[in-house]
């Protein structure tokens, strides 16, 4: 039974169809992973096991009468703390929301059940997933299962622990400035941006937002495929969804990359990045040689991003926190939340239509740059997990971080673009802490990154180093 936990998504879905195991029998190894590893870990904050047991059996009864079964069918999962699921507590990691239970699912959950996945509670998230490092007043912090002593990144830091542990195989997410990709990178796992409207969201209180995406993580490329296969896909109540058919992620990831032209940036010409993350991925570069790639050092003009994301990024919180404020008081909300929200509300209308217009040069920029290269490579993170008492690092290479947010900008310049990108697993440092490399493709192409995605990690297989910790400890999921 304890093997089960270490195959892949796809593996598992293929045995479960086949009937060499049932959906029981694949819950009860991942249930029993839960309870010996997550209480050291704190990834899983809402555990549902028997009513998880409850929905295994439906399916496998569902399969026994030989019903159609969907992509996903009998894997267990765990949803992010900040997506609404009906009759499940969402508690976004706030006071104000630690009771709240919805009454309706968000158009990820909805998919994800249609697929046939089986729910068994919610991970962890910071506080309305306002920063990259998870840990809250509700649930507390999660802690990276390769260094006990470090955080796992965020927002979607619980997904991607559990992830890494072995409790889930698949896990959903979002990413403004990074939440899928710097959990990614910190936990050893994969975790796609997707283009904005490939992962339709609903409801979404702005819905022409393309800052803030909803995508998959799993253990390896072919299982985020295959979620993708679940999730994607157009929805007449997304006006920004993309019609094309979710299908295309089930076609082969094999591909020849001879004379593919790639572009390897090591700080987008102006970020700090550490130098332990840049001798990890320096090291395993010649990778795309070996694959027949061009590898060139180039990156096209960022200077405008870091304004524009923390110009819309203060307009999206205004936005999403002016109602919660009002109806449970501002004091009630973490500091970095109030200011972000606070600088949304000092921007006038010229700040905010300039940032627009910066960022349609940018992505222009960008789209001409990969007329010439296909792939821009850079680091996912521009450091290593941290120390978890830290909120987050104050500086880089002595260049200090004026904000919570700008030690994320190796992610947030990318988020801009409306580019999909991903955080793919590049091996460990000295100390044995993950670094993921960021792989960004043209406007899009979602499986095309996937594609070159895949052939690094086949050539490399850093997924299969598991973590190893000790587990002893007094505090359970809840």
């Amino acid at each position: 039974m304890s093997e089960l936990i270490w195959l892949t998504a796809v593996e598992l879905a293929a045995m479960i169809r086949r009937g060499s195991a049932s959906a029981v029998e694949v819950l009860t190894a991942h249930l029993e992973q839960i309870e010996k590893v997550n209480p050291a870990l704190n990834a899983i904050v809402t555990y549902l096991p028997e009513q998880a047991l409850d929905y295994a059996r439906a399916a496998d009864d569902k399969q026994a009468r030989g019903e159609e079964l969907g992509i996903l069918h009998g894997l267990p999962i765990a949803h992010k703390d900040l997506f609404e699921t009906a009759g499940i507590r969402t508690t976004m990691g706030s006071p104000v929301f630690k009771d709240y239970v919805p009454e309706a699912d968000d158009l990820i959950i909805a998919r994800l059940k249609q697929a046939g996945c089986i729910t068994l509670g919610k991970t962890n998230v910071p506080e309305f997933g306002a920063g990259s490092h998870t840990f809250n007043p509700v649930f507390g912090a999660t802690r990276n299962p390769y260094d006990l002593s470090k955080t796992c990144g965020g927002s979607s830091g619980g997904a991607a622990v559990a992830l890494a542990a072995g409790m889930i195989p698949i896990a959903d997410g979002s990413d403004m400035g990074g939440s899928l990709r710097n959990p990614a990178s910190f936990c050893n796992v994969v975790g796609l941006r997707p283009s904005p409207g490939r992962v339709p969201s609903y409801p979404k209180s702005n819905a022409w937002s393309m800052l803030g995406v909803d995508g998959p993580m799993g253990r390896t490329v072919q299982d985020v495929a295959l979620m993708l296969q679940a999730i994607a896909g157009y929805d007449n109540r997304s006006p920004i969804s993309l019609h094309q058919s979710s299908m295309i992620f089930a076609e082969d990831l094999e591909r020849d990359f001879a004379d593919v032209m790639i572009a390897w940036s090591p700080d987008l010409g102006r970020l700090p990045v550490d130098g332990s993350v840049l001798d990890t991925i320096q090291k395993h570069l010649p990778v795309f040689d070996d694959l027949g790639c061009i590898l060139e050092q180039a990156h096209p003009d960022f200077s405008d991003a870091y304004d524009i994301f923390q110009t819309l990024r203060a307009w999206s919180f205004e936005l999403s926190f002016a109602e919660y404020f009002a109806e449970f008081g501002e004091d009630n909300f973490k500091e970095t939340i109030r200011w972000n929200a606070a600088r949304g509300r000092s921007l006038d209308a010229a700040q905010i239509s300039r940032a627009e217009v910066k960022r349609t040069e940018l992505f222009h920029r960008l789209r001409e740059f990969l007329e010439t290269y296909e792939y821009l490579l850079l680091p996912t993170a521009q450091v290593p997990p941290f120390p978890i008492e830290w909120e987050y690092p104050k500086t880089i290479n002595d260049v200090p971080m004026e904000t919570y947010i700008d030690w994320m900008m190796s992610c947030a310049f990318i988020t801009v673009t409306g580019l999909p990108a991903i955080s793919v697993p590049c091996g460990f440092t000295e100390d044995g802490l993950p670094v993921g490399l960021q792989i960004v493709g043209g406007p899009h192409s979602e499986f095309a990154v996937l594609q070159l995605a895949f052939a690094f990690q086949e050539a490399t297989r850093f997924y299969q180093r598991g973590p190893s910790f000790d587990h002893d400890s007094s505090s359970s999921a809840q």
